[in-house]
């Protein structure tokens, strides 16, 4: 039985490609959860940029803290089911030009 998705928003799809950070950021958490200085050195970008398209993935809903919200350092996120299939679609659009 195949699972029931939800169409992709566009939208989405085109504000995390407009950003080489969200690209990578959301590349790296769609391998599992981690944390934004983890994201900065796996994908040689810096911290701030980083924690900046984290913020704004997690406003659009494809990222969310897995910790209190409180806390300031140690903060780990995790990809959402929306932001999973957003990634599927660049993936499989090869939309995602890195470099």
């Amino acid at each position: 039985m195949e699972r029931e998705t939800m169409p992709v928003d566009w939208d989405d799809v085109s504000y995390v490609i407009s950003s080489q950070y969200r690209i990578g950021a959301l590349e790296r958490l769609s391998e599992g959860p981690t944390t934004p200085s983890r994201i900065a050195a796996d994908t040689d970008k810096g911290i701030a940029h980083i924690s900046r398209a984290l913020q704004g993935l997690r406003e659009r809903g494809l990222v969310e803290l897995l910790v209190s919200e409180d806390r300031r350092k140690g903060r780990v996120y995790g990809i959402t089911e929306q932001g999973e299939q957003v990634w599927e679609e660049i993936e499989s659009e090869e939309l995602a030009t890195t470099g």
